[in-house]
């Protein structure tokens, strides 16, 4: 008779207290309430029929422009609920797409990612809605699509906002090379509390509230589901996209209006944690890196928010509002 230790027993038994305050969510979160109607537009990528997300909020009385939002890599378009609040308040028409491999698009079980192919993705949504001139801001990783998108899109995009982008720097640089296989390793090895763990040490500086911990849950929703291994294996992919795909060595070319909002205490960096003990002091420094970016971009404004995180646009509301209201 096999006999279980009492840590044992105490181990299984908070794994699944840890399970049950967790909502599962399936590969394209079709349980999860978005704050806005969600449309599907269908794509065919690399021989292969793909469907992709998107809120379209219009405002009561319009103003003839059009916003598009983009999302973080650990994040999708529901986290923009107060923003596009806010912008259409104003009579701006919203676009919150979720990109290939996140929220609630598709999850292929095999896709060459590309800037080129999100931004490629995201005109043709706005070309089948009939939107030729768009304000794009892009947060996080958002922010990396958001300069490809520009650079590749000059005469649709009007003006450009980015909001603590990452690819203000290029880890590969500084930071070993992880294979996808390494990065799938990792991502199965994901639950709620390394979730909440990462965040509140990169994103929060150690203070936690509740609206920070639905967009933890949402994501540890994934985890605690049969679908996840096909989740984990698109994280995967788009972080060898976002590690070998610099927009960094680009920054001249923008021809667009650009504000910069840069949260002073943002320490955000793909692949710190393997980087030498040298160089991780140096890596994700927003505070200079924003200054350097504003600098290289021709008509570029930087907003510093002092004391603030990797997500001005959820830690503080009011602070990114006016800075985004006042540039459009």
């Amino acid at each position: 008779m096999r006999i279980i230790s009492c840590s044992l027993i105490l181990f299984f038994t908070t794994l699944n207290i840890n399970a049950q305050e967790v909502k599962a969510y399936d590969a394209e979160l079709s349980t999860y309430i978005y704050p806005y109607p969600v449309h599907f537009f269908s794509l065919a990528n690399q021989g292969q029929r793909l469907k992709m997300a998107y809120m379209d909020v219009k405002p009561s009385k319009a103003n003839g422009r059009t916003v598009v939002l983009l999302h973080g890599k650990n994040f999708c378009g529901a986290y923009w609920d107060s923003t596009a609040a806010a912008l259409t308040q104003k009579g701006f028409r919203v676009i919150m797409p979720d990109q290939i491999g996140f929220g609630k698009s598709s999850k292929p079980a095999a896709l060459q990612y590309s800037f080129q192919l999100l931004a490629q993705n995201t005109k043709a949504l706005l070309d089948s809605l009939k939107i030729t001139k768009v304000a794009v801001l892009g947060h996080s990783m958002g922010g990396m699509l958001a300069v490809r998108f520009t650079l590749m899109y000059p005469e649709t995009t009007e003006k450009l906002i980015l909001e603590n982008p990452i690819g203000l720097e290029d880890w590969k640089t500084a930071v070993p090379y992880q294979s996808i296989d390494q990065w799938y390793k990792g991502e199965l090895a994901q639950d709620y509390e390394k979730i909440k763990k990462y965040q509140l040490d990169n994103y929060y500086a150690g203070q936690w509230t509740a609206a920070y911990d639905k967009w933890a849950r949402l994501l540890a929703g994934w985890t605690v589901h049969p679908d996840y291994p096909k989740v984990a294996w698109n994280a995967a992919l788009t972080y060898d996209m976002i590690f070998t795909q610099p927009v960094y060595y680009e920054f001249e070319q923008i021809k667009v209006p650009t504000l910069l909002i840069i949260g002073q205490r943002d320490r955000t960096a793909l692949g710190k944690a393997n980087a030498p003990a040298a160089a991780k002091d140096t890596l994700g420094n927003y505070p200079v890196l924003g200054k350097r970016a504003a600098a290289r971009i021709p008509s570029a404004k930087l907003v510093e928010l002092d004391g603030i995180g990797h997500l001005p646009h959820i830690e503080s509301f009011g602070q990114f509002r006016k800075a985004l209201l006042e540039f459009l």
